[in-house]
C-alpha cells in the first residue's frame, strides 16, 4: 500500500517540529509548507521531506497537489489588531485549495473550551478557524487541546519560571480554574493517529491528559516534581489579565502580548467534556506528574528539539519603519580586524556568542539592556540559545536571519526598539590572513529612533570594539 502524502504547515513551530519526525517514523511521505524554507534546512529530518516555499494565505496549488491529508498548525495570534479576521481568512484559503486538490482530510490542532462559555478571543478564534477549515466540504478532524506540557512549550516554560523563581505568589482568581494538561508526546501521538487513520473521521475531538487539576494544583505538582519547597499561593481578585500578563512577561520568557492572550484564556475551563481524542484513537495519556517529570528531564539534558520561540513571533517585530519619503536612514557601526586564526575558528567563536557564554564585551551593560527590555515587554536575555545554531533560531533578544558556515552570522534584533537593528559578522580568508567585519546596523523609526541611536552610541564605542577583540583573541588561542 502506498504511504500517504501528508502536507504539514507550521513545521518550524513547537508542535510541527515534533510531528514531522513522528510521521516519518510511521512511513508517511511528508511535505512541509514553509514561508522561510531555510528555517527547516538544519532539522535532522530536512533531507527526508520535501519543502515548498509558501504561506497559507497564498497560492497553494503546488503544495496541495497529490496530498492525502493536510495538517493545519498555523496561528496568527497577535499579528496586528485584526489577527482574528486574518486567521479565518488564512484558514478559508487553505480549505479552498485543499478542496480543489481533492485532499481527503484536514487535521487541525485547535483550542479546548466549551462552546457555550464566554470564551476568550484566543479560544474563540481557535474555534472559528475550525469552522473556516470545514467551510469548503473537506473532511476536518479538529483536535482541541488545552495546556500542553513539554520541554520548550509556552505553557510549561511559563509554569517553570513562575514556580522556580517565586516561593510566594500573589495570584489572580484564575488559579482555581480547572484544566486538563496533556503531554506533548501524547498530543503528537494523537495527531499522528488522526492523520494516518484510514477510518472515515470528521468533527471535533477533545485532547486532554489523565488528570483534571486547577492551575494552582498544577503549580504545586511542578514544585514537587522539581524538588522545590511547597509554594505559597495568595489569590487576590484585583489582578486583571493585563496586570497578570505584565507580571508573567517580567519573570518568564513569555512575551507580554502573548502572555495577555494566554492569561485571558485561563479564566475558561479547558477540560474534556465531549468526544475524547485519547479514547477514540486508543491513546493512554500520561498523568500530570509524569508529564512534568519528563519535561524537566529533557530540559536538564538539553534534549529540547523544539521550543515555542522557534515560531517567528510577531510581538518582537517593528510594525513599520519610516515612510518611503523619509530617506531610509541607516546608522552603521562597522569594525574590522585581521587575525592569523582560521576562518573556521573565528566562525566557531562568533557562533558561540550569547546564552550562558554571554557577549564577550560589557556583559554588565548587556544584562542591563536585557532587563530594561523585559520591563517594557521584550524578550530580554531569557531565551538563551540552541547549542547548534540554525536560521530562524532565537538567540537571547536576537533572531538568526543569516548563517553560512565559516563566513557569516547575521542577527535581527527582537528587543523593543524604535526601529530595526541587525548585527552581522562576515569572515573572509585570503593569502593566509583572515579578516572579520563586525557590522551593527540600525534603521530608526522617526525622531525617537534617531534619539535612541545617539543615546546608546557612547556604549557602542566600548562594547563593540571589546567584543571584536575578544572574539579574535579567543579564536587565536584555539588555533
Amino acid at each position: 500500500m502506498k504511504p500517504p502524502t501528508v502536507l504539514v504547515t507550521g513545521a518550524s513551530g513547537y508542535v510541527g517540529g515534533r510531528l514531522v519526525p513522528a510521521l516519518l517514523q510511521k512511513g508517511a511521505t511528508v511535505r512541509c509548507l514553509a514561508r522561510t524554507p531555510a528555517k527547516l534546512q538544519a532539522a535532522v529530518w530536512a533531507d527526508k521531506v520535501s519543502i515548498i516555499e509558501g504561506s497559507v494565505e497564498g497560492d497553494l496549488s503546488a503544495a496541495m497537489d497529490g496530498v492525502d491529508t493536510a495538517v493545519y498548525l498555523v496561528h496568527a495570534i497577535g499579528e496586528g489588531d485584526d489577527w482574528q479576521t486574518r486567521e479565518v481568512q488564512q484558514a478559508t484559503n487553505f480549505a479552498r485549495y485543499a478542496n480543489e486538490a481533492g485532499v481527503r482530510r484536514i487535521v487541525y490542532l485547535g483550542g479546548l473550551g466549551d462552546d457555550a462559555e464566554d470564551l476568550s478571543h484566543h479560544l474563540l478564534s481557535r474555534q472559528a478557524v475550525g469552522v473556516a477549515l470545514a467551510s469548503t466540504g473537506v473532511s476536518v478532524v479538529e483536535l482541541r487541546a488545552g495546556v500542553i506540557i513539554g520541554s520548550g512549550s509556552a505553557s510549561f516554560e511559563m509554569l517553570r519560571y513562575l514556580v522556580d523563581l517565586l516561593p510566594i505568589m500573589v495570584t489572580p482568581k484564575w488559579v482555581s480554574t480547572k484544566c486538563q494538561p496533556v503531554a506533548i508526546a501524547d498530543a503528537v501521538s494523537i495527531l499522528v493517529a488522526a492523520i494516518l487513520s484510514t477510518d472515515d473521521l470528521n468533527g471535533v475531538f477533545e485532547v486532554g491528559g489523565a488528570d483534571v487539576v486547577t492551575y494552582a494544583e498544577m503549580m504545586e505538582t511542578y514544585a514537587s516534581c522539581a524538588g522545590l519547597k511547597k509554594r505559597i499561593l495568595l489569590p487576590v481578585p484585583v489582578l486583571s489579565p493585563r496586570l497578570s500578563s505584565h507580571w508573567i512577561g517580567l519573570v518568564t520568557p513569555v512575551p507580554v502580548p502573548l502572555a495577555k492572550e494566554l492569561v485571558q484564556s485561563l479564566v475558561n475551563e479547558v477540560v474534556v467534556k465531549g468526544r475524547s481524542a485519547a479514547t477514540s484513537f486508543g491513546i493512554t495519556p500520561l498523568n500530570l506528574r509524569t508529564s512534568i517529570t519528563r519535561a524537566l528531564e529533557a530540559t536538564a539534558n538539553g534534549n529540547v528539539p523544539t521550543t515555542f520561540f522557534d515560531t517567528d513571533l510577531v510581538y518582537f517585530h517593528t510594525n513599520e519603519l519610516d515612510p518611503s519619503w523619509a530617506g531610509g536612514t541607516v546608522f552603521t557601526d562597522k569594525r574590522t580586524a585581521t587575525s592569523h586564526a582560521t576562518a573556521e575558528n573565528l566562525f566557531r567563536e562568533v557562533t558561540s556568542i550569547g546564552g550562558v557564554k554571554g557577549w564577550y564585551g560589557g556583559q554588565f551593560l548587556w544584562n542591563i539592556r536585557g532587563l530594561i527590555d523585559q520591563l517594557i515587554g521584550g524578550p530580554g536575555l531569557r531565551r538563551g540559545r540552541r547549542a547548534e545554531l540554525r536560521i530562524g533560531d532565537a538567540l537571547d533578544f536576537w533572531r538568526i536571519e543569516g548563517l553560512e558556515a565559516s563566513t557569516t552570522l547575521r542577527l535581527r534584533a527582537e528587543m523593543r526598539l524604535p526601529g530595526s537593528a541587525w548585527l552581522t559578522w562576515n569572515i573572509s580568508q585570503k593569502d593566509g590572513e583572515t579578516s572579520i567585519d563586525q557590522i551593527a546596523e540600525f534603521r530608526p523609526k522617526g525622531l525617537l529612533g534617531r534619539l535612541y541611536w545617539f543615546s546608546v552610541l557612547p556604549f557602542h564605542h566600548f562594547i563593540f570594539p571589546t567584543m571584536l577583540e575578544k572574539i579574535v583573541a579567543a579564536a587565536e588561542a584555539t588555533s
